[in-house]
């Protein structure tokens, strides 16, 4: 009986390397005729991806040269590591650095936890209409544009008619120009932001929710555990391999903010700790009366090859400790 048994289990095996082996020769060409749908699909994404992300690589090479317009890319002279070393030498650069680090971890810390929160929250809703009207008012203000939120904000904190004025008011205090007081900016800038994204980012989180087994919060609400505690042991670990990599596309983003937010805030008031490099970079390459186009190309390279580095060293500390990363 064992040998019969045995015998069968080796004869599956065998069928199935065969079966694998044969799918492998099938070739390329005739996988692409079978399945040209979606290869179809893909052609389109592919070269949005080839148009508007590698070939626009092509212009890093200026950072490397005296570059001007007349000449062209290829005419201008060599400068080699000119631009890079004049960043790094500049007064700005410690000031730029650290304004963005400041703001770029104020933001992951406060608000990345805000997400899976939500999505735990809404995840133990059991009516179903008060889950869509949750979803939906958290959902919302992602599909406000940027320069919309900025104008709410401007709106709420004028000294003269702003709603938080009048809130502050009522408790003797005298009016406040929050929009123009350093000290204010990166919370303005991190709590809008989190009230913006937070609903939507929360998706990812529910999607990957979707994916525990019902039986194992039923085996749970048996063994008399709380819906606290079936959230810590069963929900939370479900989402955890998704919040490492979102986190670590975070920490490779560190020098990276949200360019068009920062610069539509910013004002020679607060612009001590609102100046980050991308804002920056906007104004020596293309707001300047005399624009620095090799030397803005410089910095945003930059900043683009240690964002690099971070997301490399992200990647490899999650994989060691956390058992999850990019690749």
């Amino acid at each position: 009986m064992t040998t019969s048994t045995e015998a069968r289990s080796a004869v599956r095996s065998a069928a199935h390397k065969r079966t694998r082996t044969a799918k492998n020769a099938v070739g390329l060409g005739l996988r692409m005729r079978r399945n040209w749908q979606l290869y179809a699909m893909l052609a389109l994404p592919l070269l949005w991806l080839a148009i508007f992300a590698y070939w626009p690589m092509y212009g890093v090479i200026i950072a490397f040269k005296d570059y001007n317009v007349v000449s062209g890319i290829w005419g201008s002279p060599w400068a080699g590591m000119k631009y890079f070393h004049r960043f790094v030498e500049s007064y700005q650069f410690w000031r730029l650095i650290k304004n963005t680090v400041y703001l770029h971890v104020y933001e992951l810390v406060a608000t990345f936890p805000l997400p899976i929160i939500l999505a735990l929250c809404l995840n133990t809703i059991r009516k179903k209409w008060f889950s869509r009207a949750s979803q939906l008012i958290t959902y919302a203000p992602h599909f406000i544009s940027t320069v919309v939120v900025v104008g709410l904000l401007v709106v709420l904190t004028s000294p003269n008619t702003g709603v938080t004025n009048k809130l502050l008011g009522l408790f003797g205090i005298g009016p406040q120009n929050l929009m123009g007081d350093s000290g204010m900016f990166r919370h303005l800038y991190v709590w809008s932001g989190a009230w913006q994204t937070m609903g939507f980012a929360a998706i990812i989180y529910l999607a990957a929710l979707t994916s525990v087994p019902p039986e194992l919060h039923e085996a749970a609400i048996v063994d008399g555990a709380s819906r606290l505690r079936r959230m810590w042991h069963i929900d939370l670990p479900a989402i955890v391999p998704v919040a490492v990599i979102l986190l670590i596309l975070d920490i490779g983003r560190i020098l990276s903010v949200g360019f068009e937010k920062v610069l539509l805030m910013q004002n020679s008031l607060n612009l001590d700790v609102a100046e980050v490099i991308d804002t920056y970079v906007y104004k020596i390459g293309l707001a300047s009366s005399v624009p620095q186009f090799s030397y803005a190309t410089a910095i945003g390279l930059f900043r683009s090859v240690i964002g690099l580095v971070l997301l490399v060293l992200a990647n490899t500390f999650a994989r060691r400790f956390a058992r999850s990363s990019l690749w």
